[in-house]
């Protein structure tokens, strides 16, 4: 019987074709990506090839078997991690890695339960290549060639992974032109250029914004402060100082969605409280606000809260630009003479916030410590919001005023964990049990909000506060969309996808008896100016991009960071543009201005972050000096 002759190479050729297959199968397994025609399809299928023949091709430079057939291990060990990791990260966030999410492992420990819930037993598929390399290693004969006989195969090899990766480039750039240069959805990028090459890309586009800021001069600055101040609102005439003098309580309402606010779970009223507020005549309830995070969720909340500046791309300002100089909401408060705190019932060093804390400002940090944490009040990586708020009052009462505390609730978090007792309302049955506990956890966010107002007027501080309360980020991201179609009884598209990143904004301000509901069109950018000139604090001159929410000349224009928006008449997402009446797509040249726009908006943002451009600002050099020399005395 004739005995079978490999081919030479066998063995990196088997690795590349069972790291490419498994990738894309990964694509199409775990990833919840849209593909519209048969070129995209086709970019999916080949991305991945160009970058694995470079990598496994090294193994044709190292002149010994045994150190070759490690390096083709190693090499498809590497790859199947990166796919798994991207793939956990993926189911939680909706989003892929980027670099500086990697050292992020302050926050690793507390997300632990998350992350457990996201893997998933069939994910042993992305090391399938692993085992089909090690295979091949202990039962293929080796090639007897040497490398140096391989010469001129190995350039022709070469020649043609740069003349695919050329060809992959070309056809992405024809579905997407301008890809790597205005794009900020890194899903585009993976469904174009793969997740290997992605990465390399966000390495060149990480180590390029750090540059920025050495390089960085005042004269970025100016253009930036022509844009944002041609694009002012002048303050509400009838709002400007309505809570002038009280204090200001601000509410994070974790992963909490505008489609739970007025609606009925299988009967149950979902947010009985929150319902009642929308009606009440002190209340101003916006019913058309959105989020506008990144993958910073909360603390990219906080961010936009505190400055009115878009977080960055693909990173938490609040890891990667906590040295930076701010103009921040609290520093502001500071200024006018506020007690300015946040309460938060977790740990300090959690997203950096005791660093980045005294970046923008804020006196005095309530963490964990701050609490006392009894039995059976524990719950994800801190306190229940009930006993939370309780304690919370009761150190409001001890704080000179005017005071401005942020609060940070925690239950509604994933992956929405509750205890017996705590459950006010029974699950959801659907194919998630993401979003069959959300119902739950976000009933017991109401209630404990009920406990915080009660709690307030016990202890004599509700007449002389506002309460500004607003959703932080999603909490049922697009890998629920089976489960929300069910919830809701539509098929969802991008359209409605992007209308479920609505979450509640309340403005509450006792005696005031003018509230209603507020239809405007706007997001977390407004919070910032809306809340200082209900205090009376002139925000003319400050590097803000959103706008008093109040104001007759308000915008009906929110920008997302991935690049989507929303006016009063289109809905942009997905590259396609939508009739924001109907939610059916229309001409893309009617999204054509808005896009140029939001463009240039996130652009100009950034350039502000990774430039530290506010260093520059009049004034500012000199106070954050004066503020380095006063921490360096205490």
């Amino acid at each position: 019987m004739t005995r079978f002759n490999w081919p030479k190479h066998s063995i990196l050729l088997i690795a590349v074709l069972a790291t490419w297959l498994t990738t894309y199968f990964g694509y199409l397994t775990s990833f919840n990506m849209s593909i519209d025609n048969m070129i995209q399809q086709l970019i999916l299928f080949i991305n991945p090839l160009s970058f694995l023949l470079l990598v496994y091709g090294v193994a044709l430079f190292i002149k010994t078997t045994k150190r070759r057939n490690a390096y083709l291990i190693t090499v498809s060990v590497l790859t199947s991690i990166v796919m798994f990791a991207n793939a956990v990260f993926y189911r939680f966030f909706s989003d892929f890695i980027t670099i500086p999410t990697l050292f992020q492992t302050n926050n690793f420990g507390d997300l632990s339960s998350s992350v457990m819930a996201n893997i998933h037993g069939t994910d042993i598929f992305f090391f399938t290549d692993v085992i089909i390399v090690v295979l091949a290693v202990k039962f293929i004969p080796q090639s007897t060639e040497t490398v140096r006989q391989f010469k001129m195969g190995r350039r022709i090899y070469f020649i043609a992974t740069a003349a695919l990766f050329m060809v992959n480039l070309g056809l992405a750039e024809a579905e997407r032109p301008q890809l790597l240069t205005r794009s900020f959805d890194r899903e585009l990028l993976v469904k174009n250029i793969g997740t290997y090459n992605y990465h390399i890309y966000d390495l060149i586009i990480q180590s390029k914004s750090h540059a920025q800021r050495v390089l960085a001069d005042g004269s970025e600055l100016s253009e930036v402060e022509n844009y944002v101040h041609a694009n002012h609102k002048e303050p509400s005439i009838d709002m400007f100082e309505d809570a002038k003098g009280r204090n200001i309580i601000t509410i994070s309402l974790e992963s909490l969605q505008s489609f739970v606010i007025n609606q009925e779970m299988d009967g149950h009223v979902i947010t009985p409280f929150l319902n009642e507020l929308t009606k009440d005549k002190d209340t101003f309830y916006f019913d058309n606000f959105y989020h506008q995070t990144g993958l910073g969720k909360t603390s990219d909340a906080e961010f936009i809260v505190e400055n009115s500046i878009y977080p960055r791309n693909g990173s938490a300002v609040f890891f990667t630009h906590s040295g930076n100089t701010f103009d921040s909401m609290s520093e502001k408060l500071a200024d006018n003479g506020y007690f300015t705190n946040v309460m938060h019932a977790n740990n300090r060093s959690f997203w950096n916030r005791d660093i980045m804390y005294k970046a923008l400002g804020i006196e005095k940090f309530y963490d964990v410590e701050s609490y006392s944490i009894g039995e059976g009040q524990a719950v994800n990586w801190g306190m229940k919001d009930i006993p939370y708020f309780e304690q919370s009052v009761q150190m409001m009462k001890e704080m000179p005023q005017p005071f401005s505390s942020r609060l940070l609730t925690l239950t509604n978090h994933h992956p929405f964990d509750l205890d017996d007792e705590d459950m006010l309302i029974p699950a959801y049955t659907s194919n998630s049990k993401t979003l069959n506990k959300y119902f739950q956890t976000s009933r017991y966010l109401d209630e404990s909000i009920k406990v915080f107002f009660e709690e307030l007027k016990k202890n004599g501080l509700y007449d002389n506060s506002i309460i500004v309360m607003y959703g932080d980020h999603y909490g049922i991201s697009e890998n629920h969309n089976k489960a929300m179609s069910m919830y809701l009884n539509k098929e969802l598209t991008p359209f409605d996808n992007t209308e479920l990143q609505k979450v509640p904004f309340f403005i509450h301000i006792p005696g005031n008896g003018k509230g209603k509901v507020m239809h405007e069109l706007g997001g977390q950018m407004d919070i910032r100016p809306t809340v200082l000139n209900l205090a009376g604090i002139d925000t003319k001159e400050d590097m803000q991009f959103g706008s008093d929410l109040f104001s007759k000349e308000h915008e009906d224009f929110v920008i997302f960071r991935d690049g989507r928006f929303v006016t009063d008449k289109y809905v942009y997402a997905h590259e396609v543009c939508y009739d924001a009446e109907t939610g059916e797509p229309t001409d893309g040249e009617l999204c054509a201005p808005y896009i140029e726009r939001a463009n240039k908006e996130l652009e100009y943002s950034d350039t502000i972050i990774n430039g530290d451009l506010l260093r520059f600002k009049d004034g500012q050099s000199d106070h954050q000096e004066a503020d380095t020399e006063i921490k360096g005395k205490q």
